[in-house]
């Protein structure tokens, strides 16, 4: 089991920038986590939840949403227990829950993802 713990959300301007954060725990330890994916969706109010980025906790493999390619960037830290997303250039659009989530392999469908976080949310105000 994994359980996953996001935070770093807040209220900021547009064109400001914000860092999201995503622990893990559990079976992270396992030496098949690292080959893990750890993948970030976003959810705005009426919406369905949307894929943001993914990546393999080892950092290999990077795939981003077109709408914030150039502006998010995804990571983990060198323990590949913590995994993050930099959100740069916010846009009012951008304003959603957002949601860490581990899985098998990389992949935009949120089905694909076994385990998730409770969320965090991000506003952009205009």
């Amino acid at each position: 089991q994994v359980q996953l713990v996001e935070s770093g959300g807040g209220l900021v301007q547009a064109g400001g920038s914000l860092r999201l954060s995503c622990v893990a725990s559990g079976r992270t330890f396992s030496s098949t986590f690292s080959r893990r994916a750890m993948g970030w969706f976003r959810q705005a109010p009426g919406k369905e939840r949307e894929f943001v980025a993914a990546m393999y906790w080892n950092g290999s493999d990077k795939h981003y949403a077109d709408s914030v390619k150039g502006r998010f960037t995804i990571s983990s830290d060198n323990a590949k227990t913590t995994g993050y997303l930099q959100l740069d250039s916010l846009k009012a659009e951008d304003t959603a829950v957002y949601y860490c989530a581990a899985g098998a392999y990389v992949t935009s469908t949120s089905n694909d993802y076994a385990y998730w976080g409770q969320g965090t949310q991000v506003t952009v105000s205009s």
